[in-house]
């Protein structure tokens, strides 16, 4: 399971309502008509994008909100590529158009589930918490990273690690209903840092 993560914002002239009610348009779109290989998706309202604000995340400098979070869930690389085309072909070229018209800034990357159950776009949707974590620059990551789900319901969570870069994002992601235990300062390497963010679904 592959996990296509869009972070954008509104350009300045363009209103937040109008914004989101195109974006809600174009998932539920591909809810109407899934494309071959399609999961389901979700979207959601954050106040920053979660690789701001710190050397270890990668960005220079902390890009205040409103920012959006589109999680987009396929079943390997090839799926992602009927996604990308399925996206501005016939059938989701309008409602797709529409929400890319008021985008003005964005940045994304593709991750693999590691680990947990919660790999639906409802159960995505349910997570209240989405914290974020880097590895210290050269660190290797996969050991760790296994670790990050500790003490999570397997049900009602998830481990995600970056497979992808399309821009700046964090390399791993834990999504859950509680403060993930394995993501805690206490349990991280030297130099690694993790950050939640809250959240609002709005589909």
């Amino acid at each position: 399971m592959l996990a296509y993560v869009f972070w954008h914002a509104p350009a300045e002239d363009v209103a937040v309502e109008r914004y989101e009610q195109a974006l809600e348009g174009f998932h539920r779109s591909l809810a109407h008509s899934a494309p071959f290989g399609f999961g389901g998706s979700a979207a959601f309202r954050i106040p920053e994008t979660p690789w701001a604000g710190g050397d270890a995340l990668g960005a220079p400098a902390a890009q205040a909100g409103p920012w959006y979070e589109d999680w987009y869930l396929v079943e390997d690389f090839a799926a992602l590529g009927v996604l990308a085309e399925a996206a501005v072909s016939r059938g989701h070229r309008a409602s797709h158009e529409r929400a890319a018209k008021g985008l003005g800034r964005g940045t994304a990357g593709v991750y693999r589930l590691l680990e947990g159950a919660a790999a639906s776009s409802p159960a995505i949707a349910a997570c209240r918490h989405a914290t974020w974590v880097a590895p210290a620059a050269g660190a290797a990551s996969a050991e760790i990273g296994a670790m990050l789900g500790d003490g999570a319901d397997r049900e009602g969570s998830s481990v995600w690690q970056r497979q992808l870069v399309l821009g700046p994002a964090p390399e791993f992601c834990v999504l859950s209903h509680e403060q993930p235990a394995g993501a805690a300062a206490t349990r991280l390497a030297p130099r690694w840092s993790a950050r939640t963010l809250p959240r609002e679904a709005l589909f």
